[in-house]
């Protein structure tokens, strides 16, 4: 059996559902509820104690996807959310690099309630819009 699933009526469902949610809306609160901050991050072979974000962000998702996982006979369904972090620059007039411009990922999965159950950053450090402080040594 030849099973295509480019035009299947599932992945409308899932839009709808993403619509539903307010994807966007659920990263935000994430932020918020962090304070704008991440505890202990490795760039590569660096570790920061907390890297904060010193200007508003603006979150756009780029990436969707649904899963299942089967662990000892039991089956857990998942969506990964990845959201490109940016600037928020639409409440301020003054002279502001481009929104466009990302500082980092924020990848958020969910369990079949809708629970946060795991969360990866990808942030760059070397941005002026982010506060990076090291670990202390010793």
């Amino acid at each position: 059996m030849n099973v295509s699933l480019n035009n299947h009526p599932v992945w409308d469902e899932f839009d709808k559902v993403l619509t539903q949610i307010d994807v966007k809306a659920l990263a935000m609160e994430h932020l918020a509820a962090c304070n704008y901050k991440v505890n202990g991050y490795w760039d590569e072979d660096e570790f920061y104690e907390e890297i904060a974000f010193v200007s508003p962000l603006r979150v756009e998702l780029a990436n969707s996807s649904v899963g299942k996982t089967q662990i000892d006979h039991h089956s857990h369904r998942w969506v990964r959310l990845q959201f490109s972090l940016k600037l928020d620059t639409s409440a301020s007039e003054a002279e502001q690099p481009s929104d466009d411009e990302e500082i980092g990922e924020l990848t958020l999965v969910l369990d079949s309630a809708w629970r946060i159950v795991d969360e990866n950053w990808v942030i760059d450090v070397q941005s002026p819009f982010v506060t990076a402080k090291k670990a202390q040594n010793g």
